[in-house]
């Protein structure tokens, strides 16, 4: 097929536009909507440092290439930070990916490890808890290593990977078990709490698909192998369900954050930003006493001296 804006040869056909691409106008309309979420989700000024979430895989490297060429030439500071939880065999190979990339972005990469930072890995994890699954405290420790490297580099926003896919699957997940709280609390966040690096996503409006294609085409390295714990996920029903739902009505997902972000102001009014105390141990913000992350490693603490008895 032919290029809907020109006569050279399709590589995309966009069905939620009815548009066939080439290579030319598909990386244009890719970068435009890169530019707008920028433009759209902060106000990034010269000086300002981003810290990118940088995994290894397509969505964090495409996120960390696109940054630095946006907003490098802008006077804005762009470095990388790729977490380590522990799991052997895949972890290592997907930060080798990100510090060549980021070598070849010309930034700095840093390392964020669970195992420096909270004495634990996600494979230890997995295998003293059997009662919920893995993911559940590696999503909390991540976040929780990434927000304290990003202070730790002086960092004004963290820059995530996370696509189209992924905010339709959160914003349906949250919704059909009634996290309305939640659903108000999702970024990108325009609303700055005190300790929390508030977070942009460049490639909220793009799908997987589309990304993929686009890291393909400009020959960024990337990891493409599933965490071995990704299966237990309760994401993936929600994957499956919109996957099949894009497939039959195209835009779906588009529609689903376009309403999403209708009614956030509305759920930002209810829900105000819940007053921040310093966790008494690790001193980062919680609206308790003890943070999430100090919870779950103090459990993880008891089930292993349980298991060494």
């Amino acid at each position: 097929m032919r290029c809907s804006a020109c006569s050279r040869d399709a590589v995309i056909f966009i069905p939620y536009s009815g548009r066939y691409l080439c290579e030319r106008h598909f990386m244009e309309f890719f970068e435009k909507r890169v530019r707008a979420e920028f433009r759209k989700q902060a106000d990034i000024r010269k000086g300002s440092k981003i810290a990118v979430a940088v995994s290894g895989g397509k969505d964090s490297v495409t996120t960390m290439h696109l940054t630095a060429e946006i907003m490098l030439p802008r006077g804005v500071e762009v470095e990388a930070i790729s977490v380590d939880e522990g799991v052997p065999g895949y972890r290592e190979l997907s930060i080798e990916k990100a510090k060549k990339e980021a070598e070849k972005a010309r930034i700095t990469h840093h390392i964020a490890s669970f195992k420096d930072m909270f004495g634990v890995t996600t494979t230890e994890i997995a295998m003293m808890e059997r009662e919920k699954s893995p993911c559940s405290y590696c999503g909390v420790l991540r976040r929780q290593a990434l927000n304290l490297k990003a202070k730790e580099i002086g960092a004004d926003f963290l820059a995530t990977g996370l696509n189209l896919d992924d905010t339709a699957q959160s914003i349906l997940m949250n919704f059909t078990k009634g996290d309305v709280e939640r659903l108000a609390r999702l970024g990108p966040h325009k609303q700055v709490q005190p300790g929390l690096i508030p977070r942009i996503q460049p490639l909220r409006s793009i799908p997987e698909r589309e990304i993929f294609l686009y890291a393909s085409l400009r020959g960024f390295s990337f990891h493409e192998s599933r965490c071995p714990h990704a299966g237990e996920a309760l994401r993936n029903e929600y994957r499956a369900i919109i996957n099949d739902l894009e497939e039959r009505h195209p835009g779906t997902r588009h529609s689903i954050i376009n309403s999403y972000d209708a009614i956030k102001p509305a759920l930002e009014m209810t829900f105000k930003p819940a007053k921040l105390n310093r966790c008494e141990r690790c001193g980062e913000p919680t609206p308790g006493r003890l943070c999430m992350a100090c919870r779950m490693l103090e459990e993880i603490k008891k089930k292993r001296n349980a298991r060494e008895k």
